[in-house]
């Protein structure tokens, strides 16, 4: 297992106001909160005030993230990749135009971003929960999940991290949100609409040893 950051390019090129999320008149937080976690339009393609505010395919923003996990894990056609939280499955396209010939599955709790999710790949992304993976054990060359896993409540979570660790073989990835101080916490608590699991970088780290999620991992911060 090690820390292989892949994601700080991406996260850090948004700009937050975290106080404005809170506090905003017409999605307050917890009502911002209560629409995007029915993973449905407004989480995806809605209001910036309750989510994404339109989650758009950008011709190679995911391109660097996509390579970098190539080169480390030595992707190559013929291989199978599997993408835990798919979402409308932009990495995972980005792949296929790296590496021609690779073999792309895809699983996500949201209906309506596997509806609308990248037109070339769509065949291969279906509705699914992490909790309960049905693929055989040991059958995908690298599994991957960005920011998903802490989405899930703690009994939940330990389902989802041994099912990543069942149907992978040697490299598997995961990126979830943490924070290493108060201003950190303050702010992911400011920010998150979908949140379960606040965990430290080193409370992440036991629930890798007590579910035996043997991959690399690292954590983005709301600084």
């Amino acid at each position: 297992m090690a820390y292989i950051d892949f994601l700080s390019s991406v996260h850090k090129s948004t700009v937050r106001d975290y106080l404005a999320r809170v506090n905003d008149p017409e999605y307050p937080k917890p009502k911002a909160a209560e629409l995007a976690r029915q993973w449905g339009f407004d989480y995806w393609d809605g209001d910036r005030r309750i989510c994404y505010g339109g989650y758009r395919y950008m011709p190679g923003r995911w391109a660097p993230v996509a390579r970098a996990m190539i080169e480390h894990y030595g992707i190559k056609p013929g291989d199978k990749i599997l993408d835990i939280g798919c979402g409308k499955g932009f990495l995972l396209y980005e792949i296929t135009l790296l590496v021609p010939g690779v073999e792309v599955y895809g699983i996500d709790i949201s209906d309506y971003a596997i509806k609308n999710s990248k037109d070339e790949i769509r065949a291969y992304l279906r509705v699914g929960n992490a909790t309960d993976l049905s693929f055989p054990d040991h059958a995908f060359d690298l599994v991957y999940s960005i920011t998903t896993l802490h989405n899930l409540h703690n009994y939940d979570l330990d389902k989802a991290l041994r099912e990543m660790e069942r149907v992978g073989k040697e490299n598997k990835y995961l990126c979830v949100e943490s924070y290493r101080n108060e201003t950190e916490k303050a702010n992911l608590l400011y920010w998150q609409v979908t949140c379960e699991a606040f965990c430290t970088p080193e409370e992440w780290e036991w629930w890798f040893r007590q579910t035996g999620y043997t991959g690399d991992h690292s954590f983005i911060y709301f600084e």
